[in-house]
C-alpha cells in the first residue's frame, strides 16, 4: 500500500489526514456503531479543500459570507466530526468520544442546528446534493440583490461531498439537471468515486457512465484517478472548478473505501461496521500512525489547523467592516439584510390584502395567488417556483423574471417536472438563510416531495409548500391524480403546519401564518373548484383561522345540538346542511378546522369554546381518509370521508358518488340525535 503524498504537500498534511482518519475510527470503535469506510477513503480530499479552499471560521459558524460544505454522503458522520473538532469548532473531545450516543453532538448522521458547523441534515442520500444546489441559488440570487461595486458581501461556492449511493438516487439526476442548467458554477461536488457499496461492489447495479452523465447536465467534469495520495491534483481540481462560473463542476475523485485495513480496504464490509479493535490497531499501522493513545492529536496538526481558525477570524473581521462601510453607503439595502437575518418583515406586508379577493366565489388557488402576488411587490426577498404547474397552481410572480443562467434576479423558479428536487432545493434555500421560499405542484404529488417536506420540518425550515387541486374536486382528471390519503399523511409530520383554507380570509390568514413562523415549515392544501365567499363579519362566530379551528357559524339563538366540523371546499357541505337542519329545529353550529396542528396547540379553554365538551354530537365533513378525526369527534361523533380511491367525473357528481352528499350530512345529524 503507498502512503506517500505527492507534489507541494509535506508531511505535515500527511499527519494532518492520518490525524482525521485514525481520529474516526477511534470514535466509530468506541460507539461500536458508525462507518469507517468513507472517513478512510476520503479524508484527503477533505483535508485539502477545507486547508486550502474552503472560506470558513469556526469563532463565527454563521458568519453570512462563509463557504457551504454539505457531507451529502451523511453516513461518514465521523469525517464531518473529525474536521470540526478539529478546525476549532465548538465540539469537543467528549463530544467526538460519545458519537452516536443519546444527547450528544455527535449523532449518528449530522444534524442541522444541533452541532455548529454542519449546514444541512444529511443520510437520506442525494437530499444533501440537492440542498447545495439551493444554496447555491440563494448565493446567486442574494449576491444579485445585495452586492454593489466595492461591495461583495455574498460571494461564496458551496460544495457537496457525495457518494455512489447519493449519485444513484433519483433526486440527485432531477437536481443535477436544473443545477447544470441554471449554470450555477460556484456548485462543486467532489465525488467519493469508490466503487462499493453496503452490498457489495457498486456494479452489482451501477454501472453507467458518470462523467457523460454530468456532461450532458452541461457540468463541468473532472477527475483525480489517486484520490487516495495525490494531493496536489485535488488542490488543482478545485482550483480549476473555483475559476470555472458558467458551470457546475463535478470532481470525480478514485479512492479506496476503507484506505489503510489491511483486510477490509476495498470491501463492503469498511462501510457500515466498525473495523474491530484488531484491526484499528492493523490500520494504524499501515498508515504508520506510531502513536499508542487513542484520540491522539499531535501538537504540530493542532498547530496546524489553528491556521485556519486564525484565518477565518480576520475574513469575519474584514467584512464586518466591509458590512459597516457598506451600511453607510447602502442605508435600505443594509437595513433589509438586518431585517431577513432577523426574521423581520416588511411592516406593511399583509395590509390591504382583502382588496384582492372580491367577489361571490373563487378558487382558493386563485386568492393565494393573487394574495401571493401582492406580498411578492412588497417583499423582494421571497424567491419560489413550481413543478412546470404555475399556469394552475396560480404561484407566477408576475413582473418578477426567471431565474436563469443569465438572470441572477429573477424571482420565479422553473424547476421543471422534478418535485423532489424541488422540495430539497427549496430546503437548501432555507439553509441558506437570507430568503424566503416557497414551492407549488398538485396535492397528490406530495408523495414525490415526501422526504424533503419531513426533513424541512424536522429541521425548523420555513419553507412554504403550495399545494393546489386539493381533493376529488378537481373531477375528470380521476383517481390518480385526487388526493385521498395525503392530508393526513401531512398532518402525521411532527412540527408541519398543514393548512387547508376554505376562503379568501383564511388564505390570507394562512399566509399570515406561513411567513410569520420562522421555525416551521407550512402546506397550504387549496382547492381548484370555486367555493362561495363567507360574510365573516355577518355571521356569529368565535375565532379565525390563525387558531387553527374556529367557529365559522353559529346559531342565532340557541344552543347547539350539533356541531358540523370541516375543512376547505367542504365547509360549503357544512353551510348547506346546516340550512336544512335549521330549518328541521336543529340548532347547528359549523366549525372551520383549516389546521389540525394549529387549533391542537391552543389553550383548553379556547378548544371547549369552539368544541363544546358537553356536545357530543358532532360530524367532521372532508374529502378525505378519515384516519385522525376521531380526535375531534369524539367516540359519539361520525365522520364523513373517502376511505378508497376517487373516480373520473364531474366534480359534483364525484362528491355524490362518494358519500358526501349534502342529504347524507344531514340524515347523519339526524340519526345522532
Amino acid at each position: 500500500m503507498n502512503t506517500n503524498i505527492s507534489g507541494d504537500f509535506s508531511e505535515i498534511d500527511t499527519l494532518s489526514i492520518n490525524t482525521i482518519r485514525t481520529l474516526s475510527i477511534d470514535c466509530i470503535q468506541k460507539a461500536n456503531s458508525g462507518h469507517p469506510g468513507l472517513p478512510l477513503g476520503a479524508a484527503p480530499m477533505a483535508y485539502v479543500l477545507w486547508q486550502r479552499h474552503l472560506k470558513h471560521a469556526p469563532s463565527e459558524p454563521r458568519w453570512p459570507n462563509r463557504d457551504r460544505f454539505i457531507l451529502s454522503a451523511g453516513h461518514g458522520s465521523m469525517l464531518l466530526y473529525s474536521l470540526l473538532h478539529l478546525s476549532g469548532y465548538p465540539l469537543s473531545m467528549d463530544e467526538l468520544k460519545n458519537f452516536r450516543q443519546k444527547d450528544s453532538l455527535t449523532p449518528g448522521h449530522p444534524e442541522y442546528d444541533l452541532t455548529a458547523g454542519v449546514e444541512a441534515t444529511t443520510g437520506p442520500l442525494g437530499q444533501g446534493s440537492a440542498n447545495a444546489i439551493g444554496m447555491a441559488i440563494a448565493e446567486k440570487y442574494m449576491s444579485s440583490y445585495f452586492n454593489r461595486p466595492g461591495f461583495d458581501l455574498i460571494d461564496h461556492y458551496t460544495y457537496a461531498l457525495v457518494s455512489d449511493g447519493d449519485l444513484m438516487e433519483g433526486i440527485s439526476a432531477e437536481a443535477a439537471s436544473i443545477a447544470g442548467h441554471l449554470g450555477l458554477g460556484k456548485l462543486i461536488y467532489l465525488y467519493d468515486s469508490n466503487d462499493v457499496t453496503l452490498d457489495g461492489p457498486a456494479d452489482l447495479a451501477f454501472t453507467e457512465n458518470i462523467a457523460k452523465r454530468y456532461e450532458s447536465y452541461d457540468w463541468q467534469v473532472l477527475v483525480v484517478q489517486k484520490g487516495d495520495t495525490d494531493l496536489s491534483s485535488i488542490d488543482e481540481a478545485l482550483k480549476i472548478a473555483k475559476i470555472e462560473r458558467a458551470k457546475p463542476t463535478l470532481i470525480i475523485v478514485k479512492t479506496t473505501i476503507g484506505f489503510g485495513s489491511p483486510n477490509k480496504q476495498g470491501k463492503s464490509s469498511s462501510h457500515g461496521s466498525p473495523l474491530g479493535v484488531d484491526e484499528v490497531k492493523l490500520t494504524k499501522n499501515a498508515l504508520k500512525w506510531n502513536f499508542q493513545e487513542d484520540f491522539y492529536i499531535p501538537n504540530e496538526v493542532k498547530e496546524n489547523f489553528l491556521l485556519q481558525q486564525k484565518n477565518g477570524e480576520v475574513l469575519v473581521s474584514e467584512w464586518q467592516t466591509l458590512f459597516g462601510q457598506y451600511s453607510k453607503q447602502h442605508p435600505e439595502l443594509a437595513k433589509a439584510w438586518n431585517s431577513i437575518r432577523a426574521g423581520i418583515l416588511p411592516d406593511d406586508l399583509f395590509k390591504n390584502l382583502t382588496n384582492f379577493v372580491e367577489g361571490e366565489q373563487s378558487a382558493t388557488r386563485e386568492s393565494s395567488g393573487k394574495i401571493l402576488n401582492e406580498i411578492a411587490k412588497k417583499f423582494p426577498l421571497l424567491i419560489g417556483g413550481d413543478a412546470d404547474l404555475s399556469c394552475s397552481t396560480n404561484t407566477y410572480l408576475k413582473d418578477a423574471g426567471a431565474f436563469s443562467k443569465a438572470n441572477a434576479k429573477g424571482r420565479n423558479i422553473h424547476y421543471g417536472v422534478r418535485e423532489h428536487a424541488m422540495g430539497a432545493i427549496a430546503n437548501g434555500i432555507a439553509y441558506h438563510k437570507g430568503l424566503r421560499t416557497f414551492t407549488a405542484t398538485f396535492f397528490c404529488f406530495s408523495d414525490y416531495m415526501k422526504p424533503a417536506i419531513r426533513l424541512a420540518s424536522m429541521n425548523h425550515l420555513p419553507v412554504i409548500f403550495i399545494f393546489t387541486h386539493d381533493s376529488i374536486g378537481l373531477g375528470e382528471d380521476g383517481p390518480t391524480h385526487q388526493p385521498i390519503e395525503h392530508l393526513m399523511a401531512l398532518r402525521n409530520i411532527p412540527n408541519l403546519n398543514v393548512i387547508r383554507p376554505a376562503d379568501p380570509k383564511e388564505v390570507i390568514e394562512a399566509w399570515k401564518i406561513a411567513l410569520n413562523s420562522q421555525t416551521t415549515p407550512t402546506a397550504l392544501v387549496l382547492s381548484r373548484q370555486k367555493l362561495p365567499h363567507y360574510a365573516h363579519s355577518k355571521l356569529k362566530q368565535t375565532g379565525s383561522a390563525e387558531n387553527g379551528g374556529y367557529v365559522i357559524s353559529d346559531c342565532e339563538t340557541q344552543f347547539p345540538k350539533i356541531i358540523l366540523i370541516a375543512t376547505g371546499s367542504e365547509v360549503s357541505l357544512a353551510f348547506q346542511a346546516k340550512e336544512t337542519l335549521e330549518k328541521d329545529g336543529i340548532p347547528t353550529r359549523i366549525v372551520s378546522m383549516p389546521s389540525f396542528e394549529i387549533f391542537s396547540a391552543q389553550d383548553q379553554n379556547y378548544k371547549d369554546s369552539v368544541l363544546i365538551p358537553s356536545i357530543h354530537q358532532r360530524i367532521s365533513i372532508e374529502a378525505g381518509s378519515t384516519l385522525g378525526w376521531e380526535r375531534f369527534v369524539g367516540d359519539k361523533g361520525k365522520v364523513i370521508g373517502i376511505d378508497r380511491f376517487g373516480l373520473s367525473c364531474p366534480a359534483p357528481r364525484a362528491y355524490e358518488e362518494l358519500g358526501l352528499p349534502v342529504n347524507h350530512i344531514v340524515q347523519t345529524a339526524k340519526s345522532l340525535l
